[in-house]
């Protein structure tokens, strides 16, 4: 999969604040994604986001 810093990707399941939607602020062996409801920032390994991703909207 083709995903750059900025891109915002939509996930199969919701962050708990309600939001699916994360915006993408490191690339490599492990990602740092931001919640794009509250602004919880985490750290997810490539393999697992690659699963869980249902879309990606690339940035502007």
């Amino acid at each position: 999969m083709d995903i750059q810093i900025g891109d915002v990707l939509q996930l199969k399941k919701s962050h708990p604040c309600g939001s699916r939607e994360w915006e993408v602020l490191r690339v490599g062996a492990d990602f740092r994604l931001k919640c794009l409801g509250c602004g919880h920032q985490i750290m997810i390994a490539r393999r697992l986001l690659e699963k869980n991703i249902k879309e990606i909207k690339e940035k502007a």
